[in-house]
């Protein structure tokens, strides 16, 4: 391969050649395994988890889909949408603050903030936005701020924190001994914020939300959760892992998303007054987009209404979830450990986990992407399942000989992960 990417060293050739810096970058993704291809899907409405793909004739049953609960499919979503657009049209026509503030954008905000308990709510254009946007302005216009964040956190979050140019400590994967180590060592008269998740969305693990507000409140220092893989699932309404153990109210900002659980499109923050209204009024991300669509807004305020009423499911989620691990364990898959309702599959190599995922869809009718570097560490590729609510017994149980078939062709050891 040629490593030059572009740049010559021959005096008489000195320009840049982008394509072939372009071309030679993307070479070496692809000998690393690392090269991301697309599956052109389109959803059959009213049919998930089933989909057309792309130069097959047969659907295929999708285990990856971050529409957790099939609310993008939820008759009484559909409803508001359709009216919205009978009733306002398709997009919004500006920013927020140019025109393109709706009724439908102040309800959802509305309905956002009575979900987490808190004061206000604001809605981005999508929950990468939100993270990088909220804490790049409030890390970075708060004097003399430190952040201190978990080592795993998700690059919308890494990439705000970057952003806002402010001290950071990074403190070990839930580790609130390591997170408190940091913080002593620092000027107490300082402002501090503390940024970590409630699920993680690789590992399937669960940050310690209540020992974390301990530590933050110990050293005056606010705090902001992500809940983009909770919402909807977890607690009595939805309201995430904040809700389900208790904790909402000691949270200084609830971020989640409207495109996972909620089955639209979108993302936010929750928080008091004060707080949304500075966000409101400095984030260039917030300020400078054009606002989220009113049809996608009524669209996801239907969906947390209903997902804030119905616990039916939360609960046959759960149900599929178990199924599938225990199934998945019973026939010597490795499953990766998880506390979640994700269920992460080792690989451990990146060419192999791309070769697997490509005879599950060929030879199965399944597809689930592969999960590789830099999303997770190298050596530790998988794929990550995701069971819905609207997953059939039938279709677990395909789910399982057909990754043992897949495994069992590629000598891939078919014993537990510990």
């Amino acid at each position: 391969m040629d490593t030059n990417l572009g740049f010559e060293c021959d005096a008489s050739r000195t320009a840049f050649e982008p394509d072939r810096f372009f071309r030679n970058s993307l070479a070496e993704l692809k000998a690393d395994g690392r090269y991301r291809t697309f599956l052109e899907l389109e959803r059959r409405a009213g049919e998930f988890p089933l989909a057309d793909a792309l130069g097959r004739s047969e659907p295929v049953v999708v285990w990856c889909s971050n529409d957790y609960l099939g609310m993008g499919q939820h008759p009484a979503v559909l409803k508001a949408m359709h009216a919205a657009i009978d009733r306002v049209g398709t997009g919004a026509g500006g920013t927020r603050n140019i025109s393109g503030n709706t009724r439908d954008h102040v309800l959802l905000e509305r309905e956002l903030a009575d979900l987490h308990g808190k004061e206000a709510a604001l809605v981005f254009a999508t929950g990468y936005v939100t993270n990088e946007a909220a804490l790049s302005t409030l890390a970075g216009m708060i004097p003399g701020c430190i952040v201190y964040s978990d080592a795993l956190n998700h690059a919308s979050m890494i990439a705000g924190i970057r952003h806002s140019k402010a001290e950071k400590r990074i403190f070990r994967h839930n580790d609130v001994e390591d997170l408190e180590r940091l913080m002593a060592a620092d000027d107490p008269a300082r402002p501090k914020l503390v940024c970590f998740e409630s699920v993680y969305s690789m590992d399937a693990d669960v940050g310690p939300i209540r020992a974390i507000c301990d530590v933050a409140e110990r050293y005056g220092a606010m705090t902001y959760l992500d809940e983009v893989h909770a919402v909807g699932l977890y607690g009595g309404r939805g309201g995430g892992v904040a809700e389900r153990e208790g904790q909402m109210h000691r949270l200084t900002v609830i971020q989640g998303t409207l495109g996972k659980a909620f089955g639209c499109g979108g993302g936010y923050i929750a928080a008091s007054a004060p707080l949304i209204d500075f966000v409101r009024s400095h984030a260039p991300g917030f300020i400078f987009t054009t606002s989220m669509p009113p049809a996608v807004a009524a669209a996801a305020r239907a969906s947390v209404a209903h997902l804030k009423a119905s616990n039916a499911e939360r609960k046959r989620h759960q149900e599929v979830v178990a199924t599938v691990k225990s199934r998945l364990k019973e026939a010597g898959i490795p499953v990766m450990p998880s506390q979640t309702h994700l269920v992460p599959v080792f690989v451990g190599d990146a060419h192999l986990v791309r070769r697997v995922s490509d005879d599950l869809l060929t030879q199965h009718g399944i597809y689930i992407q592969p999960i590789n570097y830099p999303t997770v560490p190298r050596g530790t590729e998988r794929l990550r399942i995701t069971p819905t609510p609207l997953h059939t017994d039938e279709q677990v149980e395909r789910l399982v000989t057909s990754l043992v078939s897949v495994f069992q062709e590629h000598g891939l050891m078919m014993e537990q992960v510990a």
